[in-house]
């Protein structure tokens, strides 16, 4: 896993073992499991993660499971594959929020008792015109003052199941003038009537985010929850929290910027739009920037972690370009992906001079950047395929492939001319009759002239057919976040992102190739045999690499 350099979020954590020595460093990452994770969410696990391991310490997973109304075991599931696949596993444990719904309520009742919260009869609209704005403090709800008797009985009620969604939240009682809203008397309970994915229909009432979470942390002993910078305003009522609770273990929240990355969303409501709407292929349509698409994609997660490395860890908002993420991959892939041929538009070509029934092996490498990859064996015959682009009718200038009268090199086999084009009755080329210099071999001709261009070919005898998937950027906007007013994702998505290429031709070992083993196919890019439907390949990522080197 690609190491965490020193950062800010270090810096804290030096300091803070500076004052005390004895602190074992515990970390979290706590996903709610109404979605799958993205790439965004694998920067939150590599720091958590990282931090941790670097300090000695531990990491845990919590699912953030307070709002029954979004969540799903199918999510829950695919989180921790997701965590498994990084290599993160927690080693501090797996908890899950809703564990915590008793002491949540406990501390609740505590927090009504000491006249720090108080049940609200305002609706959510009401709520928000007494917040007031970011210029102008906001005005007391009229039931902030109930006693704490009339409180204990309405949130009593509330819990039992007496009013319907909506009629009644509890409030922390802090300052409806605070210069920070988060801090105006937020609601921490709200009433729910839906059936919880753990926990049943045991609850009417669940709490909010804001309060769960640094109740959640105070009692696994998380030292530092690191999360993404919108919560950074949120801090102090993280803090307040903590304080009047009375925890005497008092976790610290610091956050970090999220990860933006060039063509593509991270909202999950968006994403599960485009799933709900078939969009796209599932969670994990290769195009999609989840976790799981990634990886179908054939990213790695070496690849990932190494993006997220170079992008940074910083406080300041930033976009991060998607070449970067094509860049980490195919650097990795440069040195671990067998070459492997594929014809991705199959032209038929009869080498007349070559004896019918005729089988020959040539040794091809592996891997040219691997020596110790090895070699193996390609079958000739006299009919071969070679791939449309290859070959012009009508040559541009430089023009270097196969040609009328033209030679050119089979990639490590003989030296072949073109001599005459077949087509059908439409005038599509069905054929090109070619001759062999067969004193060549995969060497040089004898009288010393130069062959400019090398091309891929297969045997027709022994090439399998397979489809191939050729992906492009979900949206052609490349900052997301730039979307102009009266504008949408949808206004943006791009309708070409994916093309199917039927009919294609592979050496036969890819057809028995495990799913999700990755191979170099020479001279067209880096692909992955699909896990989800058989006999196809994705194409990872091209092979040119426009990213800046460094």
């Amino acid at each position: 896993m690609e190491e965490l350099k020193n950062n800010f979020i270090h810096d804290i954590i030096d300091a803070d073992l500076a004052e005390n020595p004895e602190l074992k460093i515990h970390t979290r990452f706590p996903p709610e499991p109404n979605g799958y994770l993205h790439i965004g969410s694998a920067k939150a696990i590599w720091i958590n993660a990282m931090t941790a391991k670097k300090y000695g310490g531990l990491f845990n997973l919590r699912y953030d499971d307070t709002n029954p109304a979004k969540e799903d075991n199918e999510y829950v599931e695919s989180i921790y594959r997701d965590l498994k696949w990084l290599g993160c596993e927690p080693s501090g444990g797996v908890f899950y929020g809703s564990d915590y719904f008793d002491k949540c309520y406990e501390y609740a009742i505590k927090l009504i008792k000491d006249g720090k919260a108080y049940v609200c009869d305002l609706s959510a609209d009401e709520m928000r015109e007494y917040r007031g704005t970011l210029t102008e403090p906001g005005k007391n709800s009229p039931y902030r003052d109930r006693s704490v008797e009339e409180n204990l009985d309405l949130f009593d009620r509330m819990k039992n199941g007496e009013f319907p969604d909506g009629a009644k939240t509890l409030r922390a009682k802090i300052d409806m003038a605070s210069s920070n809203i988060n801090m105006r008397d937020p609601a921490i309970y709200r009433i729910v009537h839906t059936d919880h994915h753990r926990q049943g229909s045991k609850w009417c009432v669940y709490p909010l985010y804001d309060y769960a979470h640094p109740i959640q942390d105070a009692l696994e002993g998380i030292t530092h929850s690191l999360c993404s910078i919108e919560f950074e305003n949120h801090r102090p009522l993280y803090e307040w929290v903590i304080d009047n609770i009375g925890f005497e273990a008092k976790p610290k929240q610091r956050e970090f910027a999220r990860l933006n990355v060039t063509h593509t969303v991270m909202s999950k409501r968006y994403l599960r739009q485009l799933v709900e709407t078939g969009l796209v292929d599932g969670w994990d349509d290769p195009r999609m920037p989840t976790l799981c698409g990634l990886r179908r994609r054939g990213y790695t997660p070496a690849s990932i972690f190494d993006f997220v490395s170079r992008a940074g860890v910083a406080k300041a908002y930033s976009v991060v370009d998607y070449e970067l993420l094509e860049h980490c991959i195919r650097e990795e892939l440069n040195t671990t992906a067998n070459r492997k041929i594929a014809i991705l538009k199959p032209v038929k070509v009869t080498v007349t001079n070559y004896p019918e029934g005729k089988v020959e092996y040539f040794d091809l490498p592996n891997n040219p950047a691997n020596p110790e990859a090895g070699t193996r064996k390609v079958a000739f015959t006299r009919e071969l395929y070679i791939d449309a682009d290859d070959f012009a009718e009508v040559p541009p200038p430089k023009f270097f492939r196969m040609k009328p009268d033209g030679e050119v090199r089979l990639m490590g086999a003989y030296i072949v001319k073109c001599n005459e084009i077949v087509k059908d009755s439409y005038g599509n080329i069905t054929e090109l009759l070619c001759t062999a210099d067969l004193e060549t071999g995969n060497g040089n001709p004898a009288d010393g002239r130069k062959i400019k261009g090398t091309i891929h070919w297969l045997s027709r005898s022994f090439a399998k057919d397979a489809n191939v998937m050729l992906y492009d950027f979900l949206f052609d906007i490349e900052n997301v976040a730039d979307i102009p007013e009266g504008k949408t994702f949808d206004d943006y998505l791009n309708r070409n992102s994916v093309t199917k290429i039927e009919g294609c031709k592979i050496e036969p070992e890819l057809a028995d190739a495990e799913a999700g083993s990755r191979y170099q196919f020479v001279r067209t890019g880096y692909f992955v045999k699909d896990t989800k439907y058989e006999n196809t390949f994705n194409r990872i990522v091209g092979l040119k690499d426009s990213f800046p080197k460094k």
